[in-house]
């Protein structure tokens, strides 16, 4: 479905005036509009049609909106359907619940506000629209996918043909074909076989000692047994083998062998093709990897979509609702610009557009940004999509956009190794500092300020709040400890987690969010907290100066591994769980039997391991003694 394709909006009422008044109001949207009396007729046309969303009035004869909404959402084909209620009527916030219970996104009150309702319709429409665009581009990903792996399977069999007929193997291009007389030692290859190994026919002498010294020795016992076949009636050998070029690249090859006998069925010749598979092993480790890394991503998405969830206050259900689902909206925009990159990077001024797109309805001056060409990384493109959305949702409620002379003016520059943002308001309420930071100020303030390792500064003034947003552009390199990693943990070093109500425990987690959430679930289950850490330097201070009783460590922290901290940990004899979006696999060998807590990050999952053991996972710490000397001793040549 293209972004141009109308889709089909219901609107039931069973008064005709108010369905001219519907249409009439949503005509400019340019959609499909479909008019239906009853809630009789309207389930007939919702069989009939693909509807994006229904308008419907709650006060109708026969059935009412409630009683229409619930058989809408229990068939299987419409419990996805975006519902709006309209009422002249007031509702009490018992029938408000009731409407969403059955199964209503939005409800509008009567006198009806055209702009509102237009806005509101549209939104559910283009989402429609583009669930309905995803659902086409994961299907023809998934015949992409099909024809490629039938692909991949019918050029495998045609390999293996090509491999027993020369002929083939050199039509490909990619092979090279060679003799072998194993009476006189002597070699023949072709082009494509000196192209394989990196050497010129002018200057190569063709030896077995000289072609030994181009295979890895890991691989040439396998490579000999292809070449050599056991007895005349062997058919075709095969195995993979590793060719080291003069250059020092590496190249994955398969070789396949034949022998030729003569009448007295002596082998008299032996031929064979070699593959370059370089590209294709290339790619199954890319593959691999992005298996991984998929996981890990949507693992480390969902924590933060818990940290939202659980973090966010509100007044009522319905402030929490589109407190979050606000939240959870700004995530899913810098989700997508960055996945339209491949994880290499967003656009600043894309994602400032995505943000503040929904403030620029009707008056296209009131919100304005500039600033030159950037690129975020991933994590600094979530963090600052999270940001704006809290500045531009905070000021919408009291700042310069909740008043019609207000204005929001977004400009960023590139100064020295920062990116630097400007948030100024203008035309707006009086603003002054609040008494108590609220959720969006800590938010910003912590993931700018101790996960990008950035500053975040809040001015009040009478005018509105300008708010200043410092980012570092260059990676990290600074390390307040240098540590020689050179201690070695084998599966016993690994300490049982027995700990009380009241102990301190060490976190390192650098997505503040998590880290805040997991905070609260410590303090809720009785613990200190020591952190949150979000850099292995800080991390690694903590961990050898504080007082410890357990810790919690991610894996990885912006790209540095924190095995270091959990050496520290075993060296002191403090036992740790690892936090991580990855598999079991991506663990070091050594560290194959410390608990891992897979994202996101279940309460219980905290409660069993520190105050739940096992019984007899009592330890003693005399046998870390070793382990603690040989701390002291690398941090002492350090």
């Amino acid at each position: 479905m293209n972004s141009d394709c109308r889709v089909n909006i219901l609107l039931v009422d069973d008064q005709p005036a108010k369905l001219l008044s519907y249409e009439t109001i949503l005509s400019e949207l340019g959609e499909n509009l479909i008019k239906a009396a009853s809630a009789r007729e309207a389930l007939e046309l919702l069989l009939k049609h693909e509807i994006a969303v229904i308008l419907v009035d709650v006060c109708m004869p026969e059935l009412d909106g409630f009683q229409l909404a619930a058989m809408i959402r229990e068939h299987p084909r419409f419990q996805k359907t975006a519902i709006i209620f309209i009422s002249a009527i007031h509702l009490a916030e018992v029938d408000r619940l009731r409407a969403f219970e059955m199964g209503a996104v939005d409800y509008v009150p009567v006198p009806v506000t055209p702009e509102v309702l237009r806005a509101k319709v549209r939104i559910f429409a283009e989402l429609y629209r583009k669930t309905r665009q995803l659902e086409t581009l994961n299907a023809e990903l998934e015949r992409r996918v099909a024809e490629r792996t039938t692909e991949l399977e019918n050029s495998a069999a045609r390999l293996v043909q090509s491999e027993q007929r020369r002929s083939l193997a050199l039509a490909a291009g990619q092979m090279g074909s060679w003799e072998w007389d194993p009476l006189d030692g002597r070699f023949i290859w072709d082009d494509g076989q000196y192209r394989i190994f990196g050497v010129s026919p002018a200057t190569f002498d063709l030896t077995v000692e000289n072609v030994r010294a181009l295979v890895h020795p890991d691989d040439w016992k396998h490579l000999q047994n292809a070449i050599k076949p056991a007895v005349p009636s062997a058919p075709a050998l095969q195995s993979e083998f590793r060719v080291i070029r003069p250059s020092g690249e590496t190249r994955w090859c398969i070789g396949t062998a034949v022998a030729s006998m003569d009448a007295t069925d002596h082998i008299v010749r032996i031929s064979g093709v070699t593959v370059d598979i370089t590209e294709r092993k290339e790619a199954e480790e890319r593959q691999a990897l992005l298996a991984r890394e998929v996981d890990h991503r949507a693992r480390n998405a969902l924590a933060l979509v818990q940290s939202i969830v659980r973090l966010t206050r509100a007044d009522n259900i319905k402030s929490y609702t589109a407190a979050v689902d606000g939240r959870i909206a700004a995530l899913s925009r810098a989700h997508t610009l960055l996945a339209q990159s491949r994880w290499q990077g967003a656009d600043l001024a894309r994602l400032v557009d995505e943000e503040l797109a929904a403030y620029r309805i009707g008056e296209a001056e009131k919100v304005t940004a500039c600033g030159p060409d950037v690129s975020l990384d991933p994590r600094t493109a979530q963090t600052l999509a999270l940001a704006l959305h809290e500045l531009s949702t905070n000021a919408a409620k009291y700042g310069a956009l909740s008043v019609l002379p207000g204005r929001v003016r977004l400009a960023w520059e590139l100064g020295g190794d920062n990116l630097i943002l400007r948030w100024v308001e203008t035309g707006g309420p009086a603003t002054a500092p609040p008494a108590t930071p609220g959720f969006g100020i800590n938010v910003i303030s912590a993931s700018i300020e101790r996960q990008l390792e950035g500053e975040a500064r809040f001015e009040w003034h009478p005018e509105g709040l300008h708010c200043t947003l410092a980012v570092p552009r260059g990676d990290r390199s600074d390390t307040a400890v240098h540590y020689a990693h050179r201690m070695i943990a084998d599966d016993k070093s690994v300490l049982p987690i027995k700990l009380a109500s009241g102990n301190r425990i060490l976190l390192v987690e650098d997505e503040i969010l998590v880290a805040m959430m997991m905070r609260d679930i410590l303090a809720d289950l009785g613990f200190s907290v020591v952190g949150p850490f979000s850099r292995l330097s800080d991390a690694m201070v903590a961990a050898v100066h504080d007082e410890i009783d357990g810790g919690i460590i991610d894996i990885n922290l912006g790209g540095e591994f924190v095995y270091p901290v959990a050496d520290v940990l075993l060296a002191r004899s403090i036992p740790f769980v690892f936090v991580t979006g990855y598999g079991v696999e991506s663990v070091e060998a050594r560290f194959r039997a410390v608990p891992i807590i897979k994202k996101p990050v279940q309460k219980q999952a905290l409660q069993n391991l520190f105050i739940a053991p096992a019984a007899g996972q009592a330890f003693e710490g005399a046998q870390y003694g070793a382990g603690r000397n040989r701390l002291q001793r690398a941090l002492a040549h350090s």
